[in-house]
């Protein structure tokens, strides 16, 4: 992935002139077109005001940190050595440090198939997105499309906002490469996936699996944002998982767990 992003960023930067000419003539061109419908009186004062290298130095910054992302992976891969080293040695400190290790034990598995079973079909799902973006866009023949199918990958982890902030550069190429109208397209295919995907398919694969209400999931996302950073909207839904098998294990919080859950779990309402 870091050499795919590599090679599209080596091509984006060679091509940085023309598309801060392309954004430009298509700013002039709308400016021109509002000016005409009497909605802009000085579309050249505005024309001046738009900095348009300072927008693509900032769409050169987000790659950068894209790339930085899959540098840390390698530090990621090296905890997970060391985590996988440890876990032969979890049943036996369960056992030397629980009252009922056999409860504890269940408890662990429990909660390792729930995360495993999120992470596979969260996967699987993610890559179904990623491959149908790029397949889109390659035939709109918009720039780059692995880069754009690469994020939209990325970011399907994060519930609820990843997918409409993945179809947000891919957009923006697709107007400076041939106006709004292949911007609308575009926007169009984003939209389709994130629907057929996201709202049609997904919530039902993985809504039987979570146990989570649709209001927590987005709760968690603004949450785990705001005290984790970007790693806490990608780990939102994990964590908050965690939390809730840790609530339902103790009666005296079981409740909380309850009303982490979505309708499910709740069974059938009782007549009147």
């Amino acid at each position: 992935m870091s050499a795919l992003i590599g090679r599209s960023m080596a091509g984006f930067a060679e091509n940085v002139p023309f598309y801060q000419q392309r954004l430009s003539e298509v700013w002039l061109g709308l400016l021109n077109v509002l000016s005409g419908h009497g909605l802009l009186l000085n579309s050249e004062q505005l024309a001046d005001k738009a900095d348009v290298p300072a927008l693509m130095g900032f769409i050169a910054n987000a790659l950068n940190h894209l790339v930085s992302v899959f540098t840390g992976t390698f530090f990621i891969l090296l905890a997970l050595v060391f985590i996988l080293a440890e876990m032969s040695l979890v049943q036996r400190k369960i056992s030397a440090i629980s009252a009922q290790p056999d409860r504890s034990l269940a408890k662990l598995n429990y909660f390792l198939s729930t995360l495993n079973q999120y992470f596979a079909v969260k996967t699987v799902i993610s890559i179904v997105t990623g491959l149908l973006v790029y397949f889109g866009l390659k035939l709109l023949a918009i720039d780059y499309p692995i880069l754009w199918a690469l994020l939209a990958f990325l970011l399907n982890f994060i519930p609820t906002v990843g997918s409409l902030v993945a179809a947000i550069p891919a957009i923006l190429m697709a107007v400076i490469q041939y106006g709004f109208g292949t911007a609308l397209w575009v926007a169009l295919l984003y939209l389709l996936i994130n629907n057929i995907v996201g709202g049609f398919i997904e919530p039902r694969v993985m809504g039987q699996r979570l146990g989570l209400s649709v209001l927590v999931v987005f709760l968690s996302l603004v949450v785990w944002g705001w005290l984790l950073g970007p790693v806490g909207m990608f780990l939102s839904v994990p964590l908050t998982i965690t939390a809730k098998i840790a609530l339902e294990s103790n009666a005296s919080t079981a409740w909380l767990g309850i009303a982490l859950g979505n309708t499910s779990e709740l069974g059938e309402p009782e007549a009147g």
